[in-house]
C-alpha cells in the first residue's frame, strides 16, 4: 500500500461525523472493532419508517377477477375496478424520498376466461420504469409489446385471464428462498473448497449468507469480494453475479489455478428483507444499503463489514478487488479514477480490453469517478486500497447476453490476476 495516501478518520459522536485528515494506510478501527471509512459527502443512514404493504387477495368489484400479493417478492398496494374492462393497480414505494425504481409484482387470475386491462398507478412524483414480465406455469417471458399501451406517464397492459394465475412483475421474482435454492445447488459436491457461512441476519432475522471459496491454505491469500442484491429489484445484476460465480466454480484448469492462489468471498443477497417485502430500493430500515458503507448504521452492511474485517485480521489477508453487481437502465461499469495506489493499478484496463476482445460486437461502457458518497466501490478504494467496481447490467439486457458477459468477465478476471498480474 502507498503510505503517502491520506485517509480521513471518522469520529462518531451523537451521530455527528467529524473528519480529521491523518496519514494512514488503513481505516480507523473503532471501539466496536468495525472499520469506518470516510467519504466527502456524508449520508444519513439512520433507519426511517416504512409503509408495509398489506398482504391480501383483492377481488375486483362485481367480477370473478382476483389479484394477490401474498408471496415473497410481491408489490401491490391496492386494486380497484375502473370500468367493465379495466382495473387500476396501485404501486407505492416503501418510503420516500427514493429512486424511481417503481417495482411491482402480483398474481392475477379469473374463474372464467376473459381479457382485462390493468392500469398502473404510482404516486405523482414517480413513473413506470420496468417492462412487465409475466410468469405462466413456471415460465417467465417479457410481455408482448402489442398488449402494452402507453399514454404520457400512464402504462396499461392487457392480459388474457383464466383460472391459472399469471404473475406480473417488473423483473423476474428472485426472492431469498430462490437465491438459497440456487447457491445450494451450485455448491453441491464442492464443499471441499466452498464453505457456506452466515455473517449474521437481517433485521427480520433472515440469513445473510457468504460463500467462502479457496483451495489449499487460506492464510495470506489475497481476496476478491463479490456483492449483489443491495437493491431488491436489480435482478439482472444478480443474474450476472450468478454467471460470474458459476464460472469461477466450473472446475476448469483456469479456475483451479485461480482458486489455489486467491480467495473469493461471495455475498449472494445483502438485502433479503427488502427483496422479500417487494421494496423498490431500501431495506427494512428504510435505507439504501449502498449509501451505508461508511458508518454502518444498517445491520446488513455492518454484519458484512464485520465478517470481512475479521477474516482479513485472522488470516493476514487483504482485498485486491471488489465487484458489486447491480442493475440500471443500460449496461455500465462505474469505476474509481484513483488506481495507482491500489493493489492492481492496471486491472481495469486489462479487464475491459479482455471483455471487448472476447464478446462479439461488445464495447465497454465505463463511467469513472471517485466515490463521494459512501457506496461499496468507494469503500473498497478508500478502506482497502483495492479496485472497486459497480458492475451494472441493463434492465432490458437479454438473459443470454447477461450470461455471456458474466462468463467472459469472470474468465478474464481470473486470467489477469493469475497470469498477468505483476502488482
Amino acid at each position: 500500500m502507498n503510505s503517502t495516501r491520506f485517509f480521513n478518520i471518522v469520529f462518531i459522536s451523537l451521530n455527528t461525523l467529524v473528519f480529521i485528515n491523518c496519514g494512514a494506510s488503513k481505516p480507523t478501527v473503532v471501539s466496536d472493532n468495525v472499520e469506518k471509512v470516510a467519504f466527502k459527502t456524508a449520508v444519513n443512514t439512520l433507519s426511517r419508517e416504512i409503509d408495509i404493504q398489506e398482504k391480501k387477495i383483492y377481488n375486483l368489484e362485481n367480477t370473478d377477477i382476483y389479484l394477490s400479493n401474498k408471496f415473497d417478492g410481491a408489490r401491490l398496494n391496492g386494486a380497484k375496478k375502473l370500468n367493465d374492462s379495466t382495473a387500476i393497480v396501485y404501486i407505492n414505494p416503501e418510503n420516500s424520498p427514493i429512486n424511481n425504481s417503481a417495482y411491482y409484482a402480483f398474481k392475477v387470475w379469473c374463474n372464467t376466461k376473459r381479457s382485462f386491462y390493468f392500469k398502473f398507478s404510482y404516486p405523482e412524483e414517480y413513473k413506470h420504469r420496468y417492462i412487465p414480465k409475466v410468469k405462466i406455469n413456471d415460465s417467465w417471458s417479457i410481455i408482448d409489446d402489442e398488449v402494452v399501451f402507453k399514454k404520457g406517464k400512464t402504462v396499461t397492459v392487457k392480459l388474457n385471464l383464466s383460472e391459472t394465475p399469471i404473475t406480473v412483475a417488473a423483473q423476474e421474482v428472485e426472492n431469498s428462498e430462490d437465491v438459497k435454492n440456487w447457491y445450494t445447488k451450485l455448491i453441491l459436491g464442492k464443499e471441499e473448497y466452498v464453505q457456506l457461512k452466515s455473517v449474521g441476519s437481517s433485521v427480520l432475522g433472515k440469513d445473510l449468507p457468504v460463500l467462502d471459496i479457496y483451495k489449499g491454505d487460506k492464510k495470506n491469500k489475497e481476496i476478491i469480494v463479490l456483492l449483489t442484491r443491495q437493491h431488491p429489484p436489480e435482478v439482472t445484476g444478480y443474474y450476472a453475479f450468478q454467471s460470474f460465480l458459476e464460472t469461477i466454480l466450473n472446475d476448469s484448469e483456469l479456475s483451479n489455478q485461480f482458486l489455489n492462489k486467491y480467495r473469493v468471498l461471495a455475498f449472494p443477497i445483502l438485502n433479503p428483507d427488502g427483496v422479500d417485502m417487494g421494496h423498490w430500493r431500501h431495506n427494512y430500515g428504510g435505507v439504501d444499503l449502498n449509501r451505508d458503507w461508511s458508518v454502518y448504521n444498517q445491520q446488513e452492511v455492518k454484519n458484512v463489514v464485520t465478517f470481512i474485517s475479521k477474516t482479513l485480521q485472522e488470516d493476514d489477508a487483504k482485498i485486491i478487488l471488489g465487484l458489486d453487481f447491480h442493475s440500471t437502465y443500460k449496461d455500465i461499469f462505474y469505476t474509481n479514477k484513483a488506481r495507482e495506489s491500489t493493489a492492481m493499478p492496471n486491472f481495469i484496463r486489462f479487464w475491459f480490453a479482455g471483455l471487448e476482445e472476447n464478446i462479439p460486437n461488445y464495447r465497454v461502457n465505463e463511467a469513472s469517478g471517485n466515490s463521494n458518497k459512501p457506496v461499496s466501490k468507494g469503500w473498497f478504494l478508500y478502506g482497502h486500497n483495492a479496485v472497486g467496481i459497480t458492475y451494472e447490467i441493463g434492465d432490458k439486457t437479454p438473459k443470454e447476453n447477461i450470461d455471456l458477459i458474466g462468463r467472459v468477465s469472470a474468465n478474464q478476471m481470473m486470467k489477469i490476476v493469475t497470469y498477468l498480474r505483476t502488482k
